[in-house]
Order: structure tokens, then sequence, then C-alpha cells
């Protein structure tokens, strides 16, 4: 059965990794995807298929949070893992550093200098981290004995590791490091850093700089540690280790704090081969040291790795750096595809029979004819050559629904009527022709068209999903009530309802955008509903195809105020919010009171 589970879903990490999510199942029920992924290391969507699959088997509750049946429980016996002992820390959570009180004041105000720092570009594998993050990251520094003083190099630095350590020193009463030298290539980064840094008392370097070249000869063998948070590819670990060897000083024993996302045994293999085969010896490594904004594909944490230098240490890439770096820069590579329809699986992409995926998607499956096609792995670059097509394996599969892309809830009317055009900044216009045949050709083969009764279903999984992310365990989940839900929507109106789909296929995404009316001013503004997409490879410019048609919708109604809420750990609705010009005007604030006071609560006698 573990073998069957694990081919079903093409889990690399075979039946040791179903053995995996039942232990933690069984250990920390009932688990959401997030949780099993964070205990398993496994990828969330990768986590979920295997709950889908399990749960089809009888195995796993279908109410969520999830839990075994009484048939996983006796499954669970026969595999002799009936324990649910956990000795993990309960208060650092396994993280082997705690927070000091002292500190609460810098977790506060790094929040703050988040929320008004540059957004993540995930173009480039960034991520932010959460402000406890950062701080846990300095106190590792401290911990370790690589600061205070010295000078501590970044390779990259979009988490602003630098403002913590300023931050910190400031809340501490003085500096903490000599100096802090940050190389990235964005200069919006790095005005930032050099703007809020100004008045903490530390003082910052910052250069702009590729990494793709090796460092300015004025940085080389100059600073007592260094930290990096690279891409997460085994190639973007390797280039930017080798460029921290290169600015660190020559000599063993110097630190680099390494952070990197979880990924299958074979590709941790890779990274760990570049960590020797530079020189570097591992000194302490914890799981789920770092947490990132929003779940993301890794249940929204890595790890932390501290490196020594040796007296064998030296950058491999002494020179400069052509070869694949960033996550989406691997696409062009072969990516295998596997037929939904018969299982088949079939090549994509330079050297194959079809280059893009829309080019297998227009003429069908070789083998039934049929669709639609799930990517799956990577095909090594040793390995360019395309082979015969695959016929289908004799598994089970199971066509999942869509999940989220950015996804956002409505949002409330604005409590203050707009302000004057005088000095506004209009950050948004509809695309030029050139640049809307642009987009068109890049969300191919989708195209946007107005929602109707046959899409509700799909609508329906979409809103589901939409509201796992804002409400976690709190969610309504159930597609059949949001399908409902909808549908009386769609009754009285279904302006504003937007779909992108293919032809003869389920929508892939998801627009509503509703016009509304300011009770108090009488000014009408559009409120941005919903937006999701599939996880389809050309799955942002879907995103940026339907927020395009929902922005062209509000203008032909002479709408000139759009509105929107967003979680603020929704870090791909953020994103996609930014890049279209939307500005933050304002912050939710949430508190959660004690249920059952003021019976739960003693009394003194002066109580009343």
């Amino acid at each position: 059965m573990l073998t069957e589970v694990a081919e079903a879903v093409r889990l690399q990490e075979g039946p040791p990794g179903v053995r995996s999510v039942l232990r933690a199942l069984r250990r920390l029920a009932p688990a959401s995807t997030k949780d099993l992924s964070r205990a398993t290391g496994l990828p969330v969507p990768i986590v979920a298929a295997l709950g889908n699959e399990l749960r089809r088997r009888g195995f796993v509750t279908t109410q969520r949070p999830s839990r075994l049946t009484e048939a996983g429980l006796d499954l669970v016996a026969q595999l002799g893992m009936d324990l649910t002992l956990d000795a993990t820390c309960t208060t650092c959570d396994g993280r082997e550093l705690v927070i000091p009180d002292v500190l609460d004041e810098a977790v506060r105000r790094l929040r703050a200098l988040m929320e008004s720092g540059p957004a993540a570009d995930m173009a480039i594998d960034q991520s932010h981290c959460t402000a406890e993050t950062k701080v846990r990251r300095v106190l590792a520094l401290l911990t370790a004995g690589a600061l205070p003083g010295g000078s501590l190099l970044l390779i990259g630095d979009d988490d602003l590791v630098s403002l913590a350590v300023a931050v910190v020193g400031d809340v501490l009463g003085g500096p903490i490091v000599e100096q802090v030298t940050v190389v990235d290539i964005s200069p919006e980064i790095l005005d930032y850093i050099q703007k809020v840094s100004a008045g903490l008392g530390t003082r910052i370097e910052t250069v702009q700089h590729d990494l793709r070249l090796p460092l300015p000869a004025e940085l080389h063998e100059q600073h007592d540690v260094a930290m990096t948070d690279p891409p997460y590819t085994a190639e973007g670990a390797r280039l930017f280790l080798s460029r921290a060897v290169e600015g660190l000083r020559p000599g063993p024993s110097h630190s680099i704090f390494f952070s990197f996302g979880g990924k299958s045994p074979d590709e941790m293999l890779e990274v760990q081969r570049e960590i020797m085969g530079l020189g570097l010896v591992t000194n302490g490594f914890v799981r789920n040291f770092n947490e990132y904004e929003g779940s993301g594909i890794l249940g929204g944490v890595g790890f932390f790795q501290h490196l020594l230098t040796t007296t064998s240490t030296a950058p491999s890439h002494a020179g400069e750096f052509s070869g694949p770096l960033y996550t989406g820069d691997k696409r062009t590579r072969q990516r295998e595809y596997t037929c939904v329809a018969c299982d088949a699986r079939l090549r994509v992409g330079p050297g194959a029979r079809w280059t893009a995926v829309a080019a297998l998607r227009e003429e069908g499956c070789p083998n039934c004819g049929k669709g639609p096609f799930r990517p799956g792995r990577l095909v090594p670059a040793e390995d360019p050559t395309t082979p015969a097509e695959q016929p289908p394996a004799p598994v089970q599969t199971q066509v999942q629904p869509p999940v989220q892309a950015p996804v956002q809830q409505a949002a409330p009317a604005p409590a203050t009527a707009p302000a004057a055009s005088v000095g506004r900044t209009y950050g948004w216009r509809p695309p030029a022709e050139q640049d809307r045949a642009a987009l068109a050709e890049r969300a191919r083969p989708y195209v946007t068209r107005q929602a109707d009764e046959r899409d509700l279903p799909a609508i329906g999984r979409f809103e589901a999903e939409i509201a796992r992310v804002s409400f976690g365990e709190d969610a309504i989940d159930d597609p059949a009530r949001w399908e409902s839900r909808l549908g009386r929507a769609m009754e009285k109106s279904k302006e504003g309802m937007i779909v992108a789909d293919g032809p003869g296929e389920e929508p892939v995404g998801w627009c509503w955008v509703s016009i509304n009316q300011n009770a108090m001013t009488g000014d009408r503004y559009a409120n941005f509903r919903s937006l999701a997409v599939s996880p389809v490879d050309n799955r942002g410019d879907v995103a940026e195809l339907l927020l395009t048609a929902g922005l062209e919708f509000c203008l032909a109604r002479g709408i000139t105020e759009v509105v929107g809420r967003v979680h603020v750990g929704n870090v791909p609705m953020r994103t996609v919010y930014r890049k279209f010009g939307f500005d933050p005007t304002s912050l939710s604030m949430k508190l959660f009171l004690p249920e059952g006071w003021p019976e739960s609560e003693p009394k003194g006698d002066g109580a009343r």
C-alpha cells in the first residue's frame, strides 16, 4: 500500500515519505497540510496529494484539519508507529533559540519596517522571512560568537538582516558589529537599507552588484563572518556560498550562516556536495529555523546551517557564472509531464517534440489524444535526449482540484471620501496594444471571459481554497457550499465575474470584482473580492491577465478607485498588487479575547 500511494503521486521519497506523513498525522492530529509539510519536510503540494490519496483509500478523514480514520489508526498500528511521544522542546519549538523579552521591541520595529519595505520579487526566488526569524538569525550570530564585534558580509539581503542587526543593536544600547557590508543586485533594497539605517548607529555599507560576477576586488578577504539566503537551486547555493568565501578572511573557522529550503534527498545531496566542494564543514543544522511570510510551497519554513571554513576552503566560481541560477532559469531545461487521462509521461522543452507545454496541449496526448497534463520532474541537464514517449504506468491516479495562486478576500468600503485628484499618482493604465498582445501570448492557451453557471464547480473549488488561505482551520472549505453561494450571486448578476480557461477546459483562473457605493459619501468604488489561479506553468501570466480584465471592467464603468483586502502573510497577492501600482492605505488589527469570561476568571473582592 505504501508503494502504491508513493507511485500514485510520484513521490521521490517513496514509501518512507508516506510513512513520515502517517507518523506526523498520528502525532499531530488534527493537522493542517502546512503542519504536516513542516513536520515532514515535504512540499505542501506533495503533502496535499498524499493526503488526498490516503483519503481516497479511507485512511484519512474527509473533514479538515485532517485526522486518521479508524482504518488509518489500524494501519499505523500495523506499521509499528502507534506512538505519539514528542520530545521537541515546547519553548523553542525545536529552533534551539528563544527570543528574550528584551528584544520584543526589535521584533515589533522590524515588522513595521517590513510592511513599508520593498516587495518580494518571486522571479528571483525572494520570499521574506518573518521579523522573528530576522531576530533569531542575529541571535544565532551572537550565540556562535560571530558577533559582537567584527565585520559581517551579507550575500543578498532581501530579508533585511542588516537592518535586524542594526535594530537589535539600537534596542540593546549600542552597535553589535563593527561593519555590515550588503551585496545585492536590487537598488530598491539597498536604498531602503541606507535610508532606514541612517539613524540606527550601525555602520552599513551597501554595494549594488550582480553576484553572477566575482565580488569587487575591494571586498575580497575583508570579512570575519558571512550570511546568505540564496536562490533555492543547487546552482544558486553554490554560487552565493562561493561569493561568501571570496569575501571572508583566509584561514579556518570563519563562519558562514546558510539558509535554504527543504528539497528531496537527491536534490539535497547535490547541495551538500556543493558545500563539500567549497571545503566547508557543517557546525550546526536546525530544521524549520527560518519562517517565511505566507504558506509557500515549502510550508513557509527552511533550514539554517552553520558552516565553517577549513584550510581547504576556496571559491568554486572564480569567474563569471552563466548557467541557470534561479528556479525560473531552470525552466529552460526539459520537464516531464504526465497525461492525467492515461498517465503517459512526456517531455517538454528544448530538444523535445514539444518546446512548450502550450504546444503539447494544442496537439493532445500522443497516446490517448486527451489531456490535461500534470507537471513533473525537471530532466537532468546531463540527460537532454528525448526517449520514446512512455506509456501509462499501472498505478491509480487522481486529478487534484486547482490550488490557489494569489488569493484575497472582499475589502470593506473606504471609510472616507477619496482624496482630491490633485497630486494623485495613477498606478495603472490599460496596456498598449503591443503589451496586450505580448500578455495574451504569454498566457496562451488561456483567455478570459465572463463566468457563467457551467463554471460553478471550478469556482467553488477556488473559493474553498481562498477560504483556507484566509482563515486557516476556521475556514468554510466545502466547495459545494461555495458553489451554491456563488450560484445565488450569479442569479442576481454575473457582472465582474471573470474566468480564464483554455479550449474545452475547466477554468484555471477566477476573478470577481464588484461595484459598491460608500454609504457616507455616495462615491462608487470597485472591490476586488477574489482572485485565484490553478498551478499551471504560466500561472503568473494568467493572474496578470485576470487582474487586467478586472481593472478594465472597472474603467468601462467609470470607476476610478479600486480597493482590496489581503492577508499580511499572503505574499503572492501583495506582490501582484504592488506590481499593478496598488499602495497600502490601511492595516487591520485583530485581538482574541478569552472565552467564558468572566465566569472562567477569579474575581477580587472589589470586582463588579
